[in-house]
């Protein structure tokens, strides 16, 4: 789909430059070198309850959903699908249950997520993979409810959810997240990074800190270690605005959850 958009992007440009249409003339000059990469479209699937219904859709109208959702080069063709990993919290429009209710159980069949996974992964092998807590059980939060009573330990959750999806369900997770539009952590970002390499999921990558700001771009710039551990800042609903410490990270920018401001796509999306 990105392919499509780019070419009647420029193909209108070259229109316009040749004066077929008695529009101004544009000058494209690529002496500076290329601009940001565009890394894809995503959805979420997550706030409690956003899918629920769908498993129980009907047949062939759940297929139709799924394959405008996750076919390539078909419907909305989307590169990226996030999903909330269970916390057995109320996260905006429900609860979803956790793979771990307590420290010692462990059961992986809980929720619909893993299905929506699948159903994604079947029709298109190529589309990446994010989990991302709106919220942790009761057994991992401190006095003050935040999940960091055991940093390590709450690492060691989401690695398990991770091994989890492989081991049951052969899906790989691509990227995962810190926190939902919450507090972070960074010794726990830190933490996550070397729990994931250590159990052999050095290939899944962090995304932080899904908040709606780029402040931890700032934090980065003085830390080498958090700077390392993370792949890409992302901020919600950030519109056209970054930071020029986010823009000087060298990592990817993501609108890690956004939507369409304004009436005029065009003129409504800009790749940070």
């Amino acid at each position: 789909m990105a392919m499509i958009l780019y070419f009647v992007l420029l193909s209108s440009l070259l229109y316009n430059i040749n004066g077929n249409d008695g529009a101004n003339t544009y000058t494209i000059d690529d002496s500076v070198g290329y601009g940001r990469t565009f890394t894809g479209i995503g959805a979420i699937s997550g706030g409690g309850a956003t899918s629920k219904l769908l498993v129980n859709y009907p047949e062939p109208q759940r297929s139709e959903i799924l394959d405008y959702l996750f076919k390539p080069n078909f419907g909305a063709s989307l590169d990226i699908f996030k999903v909330e990993i269970g916390g057995d919290v109320q996260s905006t429009d429900g609860t979803e249950a956790s793979h771990m209710h307590y420290g010692w159980d462990e059961d992986y069949t809980r929720g619909y997520e893993w299905w929506m996974l699948q159903e994604a992964k079947k029709r298109n092998s190529d589309i990446k993979l994010y989990g991302l807590p709106w919220g942790f059980p009761g057994w991992l939060r401190d006095d003050n409810d935040l999940p960091w009573k055991n940093i390590p330990t709450t690492a060691d959750y989401i690695v398990k959810w991770i091994n989890g999806a492989k081991v049951h369900y052969n899906l790989n997770i691509d990227y995962i997240g810190v926190w939902n539009e919450s507090p972070y952590n960074i010794t726990y970002i830190k933490t996550l990074r070397k729990s994931l390499d250590k159990a052999g999921f050095g290939n899944t990558l962090i995304v932080a800190p899904d908040e709606f700001h780029w402040v931890i771009a700032d934090q980065m710039a003085n830390d080498t270690e958090l700077a390392n551990a993370i792949y890409a800042i992302g901020s919600h609903y950030p519109k056209t605005q970054s930071t020029t410490n986010a823009k000087n990270s060298g990592k990817s920018l993501w609108a890690s959850e956004d939507f369409v401001w304004g009436r005029n796509l065009a003129e409504n999306i800009t790749i940070l």
